[in-house]
C-alpha cells in the first residue's frame, strides 16, 4: 500500500509539472539591435521570428510564447550584463540574438556557462560554433567564413589574380576576408593588401584613394547595414565601380539596395539566400512576409524565421521543456530544416551546412546566378562538443 501511495504521489507530481509546463508561457528573450547601424537588421530578424511563431499558432513546443525585448545597441561592453538581466531577472527560457559578432560571442559565453538555450540569428563569429560550441547553442544563419570562402573561388574562376580586401576592424569582417583569402589563394590568387576601418566608422575616402593607386584586379569587402550603403555610394562616387570590380559578402547588398539608390546595380555577392529561388517554401514565406509587414523579406528575416523553426523542432521533441538541451540538440541535429533558403542541416557544431549562392544586384533585389558552393560546411575549429 505504501509503495502504491508513493507511486501515486510521484505520478501526480510529474503530471502536475507537465501540466504547469504546458500552461506557462515560454519566455523568449529577443536581444537584438533596435538602434544604431544594425537596427534595420534587428527588426527584420524579429519580424521573421514572429512570422514563424504565428504560423505555428503562437506556440513553441506546445507552449504560448511571451517576448522580452532588449536593445543590445551593438555594444560588446554591455553584452554580458544584458544577457544576464534576461536570464536572471527576466527569467527567460530562451535567448535569441544577435547581429554583432562581438556581442553574440559574449552572449554565447554566458549561455554556455548557464546552460540557457540560445539561437544566434545572424552573427557569424567563429568562436560561437568553434571553441564556445555547446549542446544548448545553435546558429540559424552562417559563419563569417562561409560567404567569404565561396567568393574566393568565384573571384579566382573569373581570372582575378590580385585583390584588395576592405572591412571593419572587428571579428565579422576579419573572418569574412579570412575566408575569402583562404579560398582565393588556394585557387592561385593573391590578396595584395588588407585594409581595415574601425567599427562603426564610415569614413572611406582615404582608403578608396589608396585602392585606386594600388590598381588591383578586384576588391572584396564585408560591410552591412548603414556601413554597406555608405561604402557602395562612396565607391561609386570615387569612380572605381567601372574600373575595379567590387565583390562582397551578401550583406553588402541585402536589405541595402534601396538606400544605395542604384549605385549597387550589378554588384556580385555571395550568401546563403537570394531572390528568385525556385522552391515552394520560399514562395510561401515571401508572400506571408509581404502580407504581414508590407515589404519584401531579406536574409535577416529568413534567419529569424529559421531561428524559430530550429526552436520549434527542438522543443517539440521535449514537450516544451527548454532545460532539456541535450535532447533538443539530438532532435535538431537529426532534422532537415525546410528553410526559404533551401533545405539545410546543422553540423555537430550547430552551424548550418548550406548552399552559398552567387547573386547579382538588380533594382532592389539580389537574384540568384548560380550555387557558388554547395552544402558548404564551416570547419568549426576548436569545437570539442
Amino acid at each position: 500500500m505504501k509503495r502504491l501511495t508513493l507511486s501515486l504521489v510521484t505520478a501526480t507530481a510529474l503530471f502536475g509539472t507537465t501540466q504547469l509546463m504546458a500552461e506557462d508561457a515560454l519566455k523568449v528573450g529577443l536581444m537584438l539591435p533596435a538602434s544604431g547601424t544594425y537596427a534595420q537588421l534587428g527588426n527584420a530578424i524579429e519580424n521573421g521570428f514572429k512570422l514563424y511563431i504565428e504560423k505555428e499558432g503562437g506556440k513553441l513546443g506546445g507552449r504560448d510564447v511571451e517576448y522580452v525585448k532588449l536593445d543590445d545597441e551593438s555594444d560588446p561592453s554591455k553584452a554580458t550584463d544584458n544577457i544576464n538581466k534576461l536570464i536572471k531577472s527576466d527569467k527567460v527560457d530562451v535567448v535569441v540574438g544577435t547581429v554583432h559578432s562581438g556581442v553574440a560571442a559574449a552572449m554565447a559565453k554566458v549561455a554556455k556557462k548557464t546552460g540557457t538555450l540560445m539561437v544566434v540569428p545572424n552573427a557569424g563569429s567563429k568562436l560561437i560554433t568553434g571553441p564556445m560550441c555547446a549542446p544548448n547553442i545553435f546558429r540559424s544563419s552562417f559563419s563569417n567564413w562561409q560567404p567569404g570562402y565561396a567568393m574566393g573561388k568565384v573571384a579566382a574562376d573569373k581570372g582575378y589574380k590580385k585583390v584588395v580586401t576592405i572591412t571593419w576592424k572587428y571579428g565579422a569582417g576579419e573572418e569574412s576576408v579570412g575566408g575569402f583569402k583562404e579560398s582565393f589563394e588556394e585557387n592561385g590568387g593573391e590578396v595584395v593588401k588588407e585594409m581595415f576601418v574601425p567599427f562603426p566608422n564610415v569614413e572611406f575616402q582615404a582608403l578608396l584613394t589608396e585602392i585606386a593607386a594600388t590598381k588591383p584586379d578586384a576588391v572584396y569587402t564585408f560591410f552591412a547595414g548603414g556601413g554597406a550603403v555608405k561604402f557602395v555610394k562612396d565607391y561609386k562616387a570615387a569612380g572605381l565601380m567601372n574600373s575595379i570590380p567590387l565583390l562582397g559578402a551578401g550583406f553588402l547588398t541585402d536589405g541595402t539596395l534601396k538606400a544605395q539608390g542604384g549605385d549597387g546595380e550589378g554588384l556580385l555577392t555571395t550568401l546563403h539566400y537570394a531572390d528568385s529561388l525556385d522552391n515552394e517554401t520560399d514562395k510561401t514565406f515571401r508572400t506571408a512576409y509581404n502580407e504581414s509587414f508590407e515589404m519584401k523579406p531579406d536574409v535577416y528575416a529568413v534567419q529569424g524565421y529559421d531561428a524559430a523553426q530550429i526552436l520549434s523542432i527542438g522543443l517539440a521533441a521535449v514537450d516544451g521543456d527548454a532545460t532539456k538541451t541535450k535532447e533538443i540538440a539530438a532532435a535538431v541535429e537529426s532534422a532537415e530544416i525546410d528553410s526559404p533558403r533551401g533545405k539545410f542541416t546543422l553540423s555537430k557544431a550547430h552551424n548550418p551546412i548550406q548552399d552559398i549562392y552567387l547573386r547579382e544586384a538588380k533594382g532592389e533585389g539580389n537574384p540568384v546566378i548560380s550555387v557558388a558552393a554547395a552544402k558548404l560546411d564551416d570547419p568549426a575549429k576548436g569545437c570539442r562538443m
